[in-house]
């Protein structure tokens, strides 16, 4: 399938790693542009070290800063001012009890994983509407949806951003534009390392993604973590114009961990 986005520009945030890799990956794949973002100039350059090892071929630039500071999206988007995608992958976590987690974890948990995608969509969702044609793509998760006891606050920010992506999708009727959120389940990026760390009390991993599975998400169907580039498929689908009647969605890769059959 042409999923057309031959030279379409695409920003993903926090996209040295992880998913926002893979989506960096498949995007550049179907010949866009791709602008990977991470925090400092090192990791941005190995990461496109990393994707032309393996696309020779690869459109690909970078921008190193870090996008839950407002001054740094102004740096951006001065430097790119207008994108055709938009992928807000930006975002932490950390597994830690409610009664542990204090003022300032939550209002770092919103900057990173919540405003730091409502302020990137406010610069650029403008400019998608006077083109007729845009793209922009929330990563959730299925924590939106059933909140993990070990980390209320990520959960929370991830049920706000399928508020903010429904409601932006309402903004667009009409148009050639669409905002939608994918909700990954277990993913098995670089940052599950730490948090197996935290939860395994030195485990092996084989051990402990069977054990997490049985005890803590026994409801999966998939029975393991997922990879990376699994998630990014189903995103670089929702990039394209193949998806263009899909919007408002909120789209599940979760290996079936939520109940339910919507």
């Amino acid at each position: 399938m042409d999923l057309k986005l031959n030279d379409k520009l695409a920003l993903v945030s926090g996209s040295t790693k992880g998913i926002g890799f893979a989506i960096a990956q498949g995007l550049a794949r179907e010949g866009a542009r791709v602008i990977i973002n991470g925090r400092s100039q090192a990791s941005v350059d190995d990461a496109l070290a990393r994707l032309r090892t393996g696309q020779s071929n690869a459109n690909a630039e970078g921008f190193a800063g870090d996008l839950s500071d407002p001054r740094q999206i102004e740096a951006l988007t001065g430097r790119y001012p207008a994108v055709d995608v938009l992928v807000n992958n930006l975002g932490i976590f950390d597994p830690k009890p409610f009664e542990e987690i204090p003022d300032e974890d939550w209002q770092r948990f919103f900057e990173v994983n919540l405003m730091s995608g409502v302020r990137l969509t406010r610069a650029y969702l403008p400019g998608m509407k006077r083109k007729n044609w845009g793209r922009v793509v929330f990563i959730s998760s299925e924590s939106g949806i059933q909140i993990p006891v070990e980390m209320i606050h990520y959960g929370v920010t991830k049920t706000a951003q399928l508020g903010l992506s429904r409601g932006l999708a309402e903004t667009c009727a009409g148009t050639g534009v669409t905002v939608n959120a994918v909700l990954p389940g277990p993913t098995a990026s670089e940052g599950v390392g730490d948090f197996v760390a935290k939860l395994s009390g030195g485990q092996p991993f084989q051990d402990f993604e069977k054990e997490f599975f049985e005890k803590a998400r026994p409801s999966s169907l998939l029975k393991r973590f997922a990879t990376p580039g699994e998630v990014a498929n189903l995103v670089v689908y929702v990039c394209s114009e193949a998806s263009s009647a899909t919007n408002g969605a909120a789209l599940r890769v979760d290996g079936g961990v939520v109940r339910s059959a919507f």
